[in-house]
């Protein structure tokens, strides 16, 4: 037992920075007080002490902010930081050495019996407010990104961001090796997130943008060959993208007249 405490201690230390003692973080860390008492909890439920299971849970609620249910199963090192509005179901699973930030749910899109909660293999990073719904598996290392919505499996190393939630990189490709790599380097990633994980918006922006000065380009191409061979005079050059620039107050000023 005191191993095991030992070892939620000292995964506090490894994620959060601002971490100084062991004191501070038996006495003042709410997400480790959840924790311990849903091991209590968890541990009376399996001897079919279920009442007294639900009311523990209720109490570690009350104090923490927390709610797991006594039903759902934790791992080793399972590290909840901050932790207010966390909500775990009855049949979820969580691997070892996993993290989740505030407002996380892990829960469940049925009223029927049986599997209905997410499982998370180990060293999975949850983001703070994100859903995860439904009886899915989020494979190892996976992490998904602060307020996503994920309804469907995610592979292992992973990532996933957006409502609904999108696999934006996988473990196999170059980059998401290299970003591993960089993030080890840097230390834990917080929040589900590298520092430059694309934002899948902006990256279908850039690539429609890209196919724009592709398209610009051959038709230059194509003019200049048609003048050559005297069909038709060259066209003029459309401005270049990277010089538009999009006035806020002449837009403003256009819509204030509409």
């Amino acid at each position: 037992m005191f191993k095991r405490l030992r070892d939620e201690i000292d995964c506090v230390f490894e994620r959060d920075p601002a971490a100084r003692n062991a004191f501070e973080i038996l006495t003042a860390y709410p997400g480790l007080h959840a924790v311990m008492m849903h091991r209590v909890a968890h541990a009376l439920w399996g001897r079919g002490f279920k009442w007294l299971a639900r009311m523990l849970s209720n109490l570690a609620r009350l104090l923490t902010g927390i709610e797991i249910h006594p039903g759902a199963r934790l791992g080793r090192r399972f590290f909840i930081d901050h932790g207010m509005g966390v909500v775990i179901g009855e049949t979820a699973v969580v691997g070892d050495d996993c993290t989740l930030y505030h407002g996380v749910t892990l829960g469940g899109t049925s009223w029927q019996k049986g599997k209905r909660h997410p499982t998370l293999g180990r060293d999975v990073v949850v983001g703070a407010g994100a859903k995860v719904l439904g009886p899915i598996q989020v494979g190892d290392g996976a992490r998904i990104g602060s307020n996503a919505v994920v309804l469907k499996s995610v592979p292992a190393g992973g990532t996933v961001v957006g409502v609904p939630g999108r696999v934006i990189e996988h473990a196999g490709d170059a980059t998401a090796r290299r970003r591993a790599d960089t993030a080890k380097r840097m230390g834990f990633d917080a929040y589900g997130a590298t520092r430059d994980a694309p934002d899948p918006v902006a990256n279908a922006v850039n690539r429609m943008l890209d196919h724009i000065h592709i398209l610009d380009r051959r038709l230059e191409a194509m003019s200049r060959a048609l003048e050559e061979q005297g069909i038709t005079r060259h066209f003029a050059h459309l401005d270049d993208l990277d010089d538009c620039v999009l006035d806020p107050a002449a837009v403003s000023s256009e819509t204030e007249q509409n």
